[in-house]
């Protein structure tokens, strides 16, 4: 399929037909193509989906020649939980796998991201980027500090995975005062620094979380091995004077405005 990124919005879900739109979204992308599921997963509607988001912002990428009664105008999908939403969730989504304490102790405004999917047809295009151009506008106008998320390799055999799992570990661990760790707690350190062989290693690194270790992205301690979704889960941290950074230089070689 080709498109023309003229057709692409990026904005807040408005209404339940945007959210619907974004679990069917979910639904393909991690259910269908990377076989995963969960407790609260609708299968006969096609909708992945839990408890936690009506209280998330769903940052949404809409191809506008798409109807959305048809629920297919949402090709994209992040969701955002700010932290001064804890009275509503009682916790982060993290929560279930990673201690946030050094996180939640910083003194600093939190924001959880999660869920980040492209529908298939879209991928390698603009859509990301333009995702994340609008991702720092969110972080900018409700003036938060860190971002966070579970991000994840697919399957669960941590030794298949020991090159880049180690890499993360000794070249992109986060600092002391950031640094959170894996409830269930599964080594990444599995090869000495002078065995790793990193091309190989960054070849087994999924796209977004190479490119937020572009952009200053560091990572905490330990992985957390998700048998429901069939991966195997780090924890990314970015502040967000590195994003913004990030951002400015991005716009310097696309054109974008910012």
């Amino acid at each position: 399929m080709t498109f023309d990124p003229s057709h692409l919005v990026v904005r807040l879900a408005r209404d339940d037909v945007d959210l619907l739109a974004a679990q069917h979204l979910r639904y393909r992308v991690f259910i269908e193509e990377l076989g995963g599921t969960g407790p609260l997963v609708d299968h006969a509607r096609k909708l992945e989906c839990d408890e936690l988001d009506p209280h998330f912002d769903h940052l949404l990428l809409v191809d506008t020649r798409l109807n959305p009664d048809d629920g297919a105008h949402v090709v994209g999908a992040y969701r955002l939980l700010p932290d001064d939403r804890l009275d509503r969730t009682g916790s982060f989504y993290c929560d279930r796998e990673f201690d946030l304490h050094a996180l939640k102790s910083s003194g600093r405004r939190l924001l959880e991201l999660g869920r980040s999917c492209v529908a298939i047809d879209y991928r390698g295009g603009p859509a990301m980027l333009l995702m994340w151009h609008a991702l720092a506008a969110y972080v900018a106008r409700h003036d938060h500090d860190i971002l966070f998320g579970a991000a994840s390799f697919h399957g669960t055999d941590p030794h298949a995975l020991a090159q880049p799992l180690s890499l993360l570990h000794h070249r992109h661990l986060a600092p002391p005062e950031l640094r959170v760790r894996a409830k269930v707690f599964q080594r990444m350190d599995m090869v000495a620094p002078d065995q790793l062989d990193r091309k190989a290693a960054l070849a087994q690194v999924p796209s977004l979380i190479k490119a937020y270790l572009r952009i200053g992205g560091v990572v905490g301690d330990g992985a957390f091995i998700d048998h429901e979704f069939r991966t195997t889960d780090i924890c990314l941290i970015l502040d967000t004077k590195a994003m913004a950074r990030a951002a400015r230089s991005l716009n310097l070689k696309t054109g974008l405005p910012s």
